[in-house]
């Protein structure tokens, strides 16, 4: 049987020290499949961002263990890591995160490079052709808009191919049209290559659109099934 895409055992973490030390997540165990869709959803202040970058590997839990693909990244060096990340994980932000003095082309194509690839810019090209970004590959971030620039990143997500696509409120920076379009190219995406995808979000319909939902709440996660909360959500 082969491992699951994401495995969460025991994580706890906390930021802060002394009076002001904050208990982040607590003692969390999570299970996720291969292939399949999450949506994590919950308060804000909940942990649930927070669990999203354990995930990748961009926050390091105080106890507990992280396996992405059956690899256990909680106790790999953070070269180690930062190579794994880059073939293994991709991830999607809010704030896009394009380096503004890169093109698009660059902003996907640099960090192939960085891991080795011989055909970043080969790749980099046919990855925004994918998202419909063909004939703006030399335009910088402040060229774009911000629909375009969720795509750029988008793209540099999944340039690596990675088993792994994790999303942190991919539709929180954009007008409810242009989001509804990259959430529909990000699940055409997700379903075409058969990654495993999780998605941060405060809104319900598009946490309705994975094939399970994740609550969290003051640092718990409390698993629903998808029907189960439709129906709460419909209340």
């Amino acid at each position: 049987m082969e491992p699951p895409a994401i495995r969460i055992e025991g994580v706890d973490l906390s930021l802060g020290t002394g009076a002001a030390r904050v208990h982040i997540l607590k003692n969390v165990s999570l299970q996720i499949s291969r292939g399949e869709a999450v949506g994590l959803v919950g308060p804000s202040g909940s942990g649930k961002s927070t669990l999203l970058m354990v995930m990748a590997g961009l926050e390091r839990a105080g106890q507990g263990r992280v396996l992405i693909a059956g690899e256990e990244i909680s106790t790999l060096d953070e070269d180690t890591l930062a190579k794994f990340r880059g073939r293994s994980i991709g991830i999607v932000f809010q704030s896009f995160h394009l380096i503004p003095t890169m093109t698009a082309l660059e902003n996907v194509a640099v960090p192939l490079e960085l891991a080795g690839r011989s055909d970043a810019f080969e790749r980099a090209r046919a990855e925004l052709a994918s998202v419909g970004l063909g004939e703006r590959l030399d335009h910088y971030p402040a060229q774009l808009s911000g629909g375009e620039q969720q795509r750029v990143a988008l793209a540099r997500a999944l340039a690596s191919d990675p088993a792994v696509l994790l999303a942190d409120e991919p539709t929180g920076n954009l007008d409810e049209a242009t989001g509804n379009e990259i959430m529909d190219l990000l699940f055409a995406k997700h379903v075409e290559r058969g990654s495993t995808l999780v998605i941060v979000t405060h809104d319900p319909a598009l946490a309705r659109r994975c094939g399970r939902i994740v609550r969290m709440h003051s640092g718990v996660v409390e698993v629903t099934p998808a029907k189960a909360e439709a129906r709460a959500g419909r209340a």
